[in-house]
């Protein structure tokens, strides 16, 4: 169960944002990503901060951007970052779901090579989650992209 006050926080503002307050929740998120101390702040708090704001932008190419961003600071994410803060997934576990975003992205611009590409990291990724409803998710996302780029 999630512990970190940081992440907790970020997830409250997700659900508002899917909750139809979408623009209220990406100004928080990026109120946030000032508190956190953006760029220098907390790798999995910046991965997951990011990995959200993504999904909170109105125009591919910024979504893009908070995408390469989480994607980026997610190299200094250890499983000791996930276990201290409370995640019961592995920093491996990750990259399928961030993978897969980019794919999106790139398929939403119109690179579909890049977003094959990206649709094929997430597939060499996707064994580090489980066969739980999170890992289904993921999965059913990959095969929706996957048909889209057919």
């Amino acid at each position: 169960m999630i512990t970190d006050p940081v992440l907790l926080r970020i997830g409250q503002v997700v659900q508002r944002g899917h909750a139809g307050e979408r623009e209220a929740a990406r100004l928080e998120m990026e109120r946030i990503w000032e508190e956190i101390g953006g760029e220098d702040g907390d790798p999995l708090s910046q991965c997951t901060l990011a990995h959200a704001l993504a999904d909170m932008q109105d125009d591919p190419g910024a979504e893009l951007a908070w995408d390469q961003r989480a994607l980026a600071v997610a190299a200094l994410v250890t499983d000791e970052h996930t276990a201290r803060a409370g995640v019961e997934l592995s920093a491996a576990a990750l990259y399928p779901s961030l993978y897969l975003n980019l794919a999106e992205c790139y398929r939403k611009l119109g690179d579909l090579d890049r977003a094959r590409e990206y649709l094929a990291h997430a597939q060499d990724t996707i064994g580090a989650l489980g066969d739980d409803a999170y890992g289904q998710l993921i999965r059913e996302g990959m095969q929706t992209i996957a048909d889209q780029l057919r």
